[in-house]
């Protein structure tokens, strides 16, 4: 499998040393697509060999079979619907960019279209099956209460302008409550979770959403709960933030690696 990496971060070291270690059969990093004034990602591509592009054509022109994204927001709505119109499987991070509806469904689209896989992972998340399931059945509500430790707030455009001391607390301060779609907005880095917890149950308006700053929180930790027709569902996650981003869970990475896995398999353990 030829995989082409949107990013020069975290994920894209964690494909590269999986990959070097065989943990991925003879999968192979044919291209980062990176910034063109983007230093780290450079050095990423030059120290372990791999092309660095910057220009979307030649990123196609490489040939991947399937793209990784791991850019931001605005990389998915200006240039995910290329990738998949050129007949490339997509795995997409940053999801909350399609809490846009119309972005989202020109995805589906050109996914339907060219036979492309467009692929949600998880993330930092679980029991994304039992909701797919029960929203089969009929849900009545699903929340998400995502915490982390105040210093994963900073640097939020949103979040500054509440005006809140993040430095100062003393006990967990609710930064936002209400609708998943709008939340996404607020926290591009921070909340992708609960755009694919939307997208897996009853959609963005009807998934209710509570970000939390907790002082003394060690790690970022996420409670789902759903009601509906086939019973009740609860489940709490506490995952070890990523060394290199206080706002990015270590799962997440890893839920991009098992994505790939699974895409590479004729075999699947739940859906």
């Amino acid at each position: 499998m030829r995989v082409g990496i949107v990013g020069g971060g975290s994920i894209a070291r964690l494909f590269l040393d999986n990959i070097a270690k065989g943990e991925l059969g003879d999968a192979q990093v044919v291209a980062i697509l990176g910034r063109q004034g983007s230093p780290s990602c450079r050095a990423l591509c030059a120290e372990r060999d791999v092309a660095f592009i910057s220009d979307i054509d030649a990123f196609i022109a490489a040939r991947p079979d399937v793209v990784v994204e791991a850019a931001a927001h605005a990389w998915v709505e200006e240039h995910a619907e290329h990738i998949l119109a050129a007949g490339v499987a997509l795995i997409v991070l940053s999801c909350g960019a399609m809490a846009d509806d119309a972005l989202r469904e020109r995805l589906e689209s050109a996914a339907r279209a060219t036979g492309a896989l467009l692929y949600v992972p998880s993330g930092g998340i679980g029991a994304l099956d039992a909701i797919k399931a029960a929203a089969v059945a009929g849900l009545d509500e699903v929340t998400i209460r995502s915490a982390k430790p105040p210093r994963a707030w900073k640097g939020i455009a949103y979040v500054e302008s509440l005006g809140v001391d993040l430095d100062a607390l003393t006990e967990p301060y609710i930064l936002y409550e209400g609708p998943a779609r709008a939340g996404v907005k607020h926290f591009p880095q921070n909340v992708n979770i609960a755009a694919v917890l939307s997208m897996a149950g009853i959609g963005f308006d009807r998934t209710r959403l509570v970000v939390v700053a907790e002082p003394g929180l060690e790690r970022n930790t996420h409670t789902i709960t759903a009601k509906g027709a086939s019973g009740e569902i609860g489940i709490t996650l506490r995952n070890v933030p990523s060394p290199e981003n206080p706002k990015t869970a270590w799962l997440a990475c890893y839920s991009a690696l098992a994505a790939l896995k699974q895409m590479q398999s004729p075999v699947r353990y739940g859906t």
